[in-house]
Formats: C-alpha cells, structure tokens, sequence
C-alpha cells in the first residue's frame, strides 16, 4: 500500500507541474490577446464600444488575483503571480485607454 501512496504523489506533482505550466503559458497568451483591442482603440480613437465597468472589474480581479497568490507563496511573486499582474496591466492600459478617449 505504501508503494501506491508514493505512485498516487508522483503522479499528483507531475500534474500539478503539467497544471502550473498550462496555467502560465495560457495567461501569458492572454497578455497578448489584450493587443488587438488596445489597438483597435488607439487607431480608432473610439472607446464607447468597450464597458469601462467590465474592464475596472477585469483589472481589479487580475490585480487582486496577483497579490493573493504573492502573500500564498510567502510574500514572493511566483509565475502564476507575475502572469496575472501582467494581465492586470493590460486591463490597466486598456482602461487607461477608455477614459483617454473619451475626455
């Protein structure tokens, strides 16, 4: 039975790294995607197509999400912290941009 336990822990960290890694690298295309609307704004210099309550509750959420999983890893940023205040910045610019265009 002791061997099983041992195989059964194995395989949980394999997919624990495997979800890590997922994690990490689907958030950091999601920076990316952020691109084609800042883009869109910025050539159109048309905002009132994007909610700006959406895009507050977006930041906040990535902001958050960010210093959550900081004080979860110690007070240290671990990759899934980095991605998400990355994704926080762009909501941040995008919403930056929102307002921009329509003062």
């Amino acid at each position: 039975m002791p061997n099983a336990q041992a195989e059964r822990g194995a395989w949980r960290g394999r997919y624990l790294t495997l979800l890590g890694w997922a994690f990490t690298i689907s958030s950091s295309v999601r920076v990316v995607a952020y691109l084609p609307t800042v883009w869109a704004i910025v050539v159109s210099g048309d905002s009132s197509q994007h909610s700006l309550w959406t895009w507050c509750t977006w930041f906040a959420s990535n902001l958050t999400m960010s210093l959550w999983l900081r004080e979860r890893n110690g007070g240290r940023f671990c990759r899934a912290a980095a991605v998400s205040l990355g994704n926080a910045s762009m909501c941040g610019l995008t919403l930056a941009l929102i307002v921009w265009f329509r003062l």
